[in-house]
């Protein structure tokens, strides 16, 4: 016998548009049917969404903490507090992100990660491993510890790569040696290889996409623009996103990293349907402010949070935000003037397509996962479905 749950009383934000006063059917954790009217369901978990909005839930495909966890803490109890966290804020679907780091500590994580995956928990869903380096420019090592930074070395990410088949996304600098031959092997084995804290001019970026980097790591955030080398002046990083078509990006909207203009010229090159929003959070996500560590407990950097950001300890860096989804959605429409259903969609359609799973996630559609958002105006979350489990929900929201 199925299990049913009703939504209802709701405007509903489809892929065709908004229905209002609409009814939303899960079963046994998949969308069901969608419908302009009340249907009597018998049985059914009801829940009147008040007239708020019913989202698809949010997708994070870059996150490194949040509730004063880190992923690489390398503990079980880290990475289901740091979904729980995030699933408080509309996140339903989450990827895992590492920092620069030794060998084996990453492994360690590969691992943890596998654990957490047989673990039944009340938080986001762990869609894959994203790892940020540590193939980086050190000229663009932003808040990377540089102490691992170094160029990519085949046998360490054939190992890496061997260990886990969870790893979906790699960021690297496209211009060190061996990054071209490093974006092939990941090519091979269908990880996204994405470009990132790089000093890349065009051209270099044009090889690297060649090969299958087709994706921009936090956009603008350590990453070259115009430059001028022996008087000539040679286009970067960010031009370079902008003119390869077939290129995606994602943004970091915490309303610091990016100001209003950036934002608002981003959504009017690339579109909605080429730009995610990320948090790129550390431990300090739905924490207070003050001192804070990034990374792992164990060697982490030493960083303040403060003004809403993670800085360096000299305030002469960022060092990750502290973000969470609903943020990135509110701050697309008030700063940049996005309009709500194109918001959502970079939370939601644009990364599930980005990370290939829009076969399962992204959008309100019968038979793809039921991972749900209930919200007011103001993107202040109520309700929180993953795979139709509600894992989080306020008060006023009645079921």
């Amino acid at each position: 016998m199925k299990n049913y749950t009703k939504i209802f009383n709701a405007q509903i934000i489809t892929p065709f548009g908004l229905l209002k006063e609409g009814t939303l059917i899960i079963a046994d954790g998949k969308i069901a049917e969608i419908s302009a009217h009340n249907i009597a369901v018998e049985g059914a978990l009801e829940i009147n969404a008040n007239g708020n909005y019913v989202s698809p839930g949010f997708i994070d495909m870059h996150v490194h903490g949040g509730g004063g966890h880190d992923f690489m803490d390398n503990t079980l109890d880290a990475f289901l507090a740091i979904a729980n966290t995030h699933a408080k804020y509309g996140t339903t679907a989450l990827m895992p992100t590492t920092l620069s780091c030794e060998k084996e500590d990453l492994l360690a994580t590969l691992d943890i990660y596998e654990q957490a995956l047989a673990v039944s928990h009340l938080g986001a869903d762990f869609v894959g491993i994203h790892i940020e380096g540590p193939y980086f420019a050190m000229s663009q090592k932003g808040a990377q510890d540089p102490r691992y930074i170094r160029n990519p070395d085949p046998a360490e990410y054939q190992e890496v790569l061997a260990a886990s088949k969870h790893i979906k996304r790699w960021s690297a600098a496209p211009e060190l040696p061996g990054t071209i031959a490093f974006g092939k092997f990941l090519q091979q084995h269908h990880v996204l290889a994405a470009i990132a804290h790089t000093d890349a001019i065009y051209e270099e970026v044009v090889e690297a996409y060649k090969v299958g980097f087709t994706h921009a790591t936090h956009f603008y955030s350590c990453m070259s623009g115009v430059s001028r080398r022996n008087a000539f002046r040679y286009a970067g990083a960010i031009e370079s996103a902008y003119l390869l078509d077939g290129m995606t990006v994602e943004i970091i909207v915490d309303g610091v990293h990016l100001p209003a203009p950036l934002l608002k010229l981003i959504y009017k090159i690339k579109g909605a349907e080429n730009t995610a929003l990320i948090t790129d959070a550390m431990r300090g996500a739905g924490m207070p402010e003050g001192k804070s560590i990034l990374g792992s407990l164990k060697d982490g950097l030493a960083v303040i949070i403060e003004d809403g950001v993670a800085k360096l300890p000299d305030r002469t860096a960022f060092a990750g935000s502290v973000a969470t989804t609903d943020r990135l959605v509110r701050n697309m429409i008030k700063l940049a003037e996005v309009p709500l259903l194109d918001a959502v969609k970079m939370a939601s359609a644009t990364p599930a397509k980005i990370l290939n799973i829009q076969e399962t996630k992204g959008e309100l559609v019968k038979d793809k996962d039921a991972d749900i958002v209930i919200f007011d105006d103001d993107i202040n979350i109520k309700t929180t479905i993953v795979k139709g489990n509600v894992v989080y929900t306020k008060d006023e929201i009645k079921i």
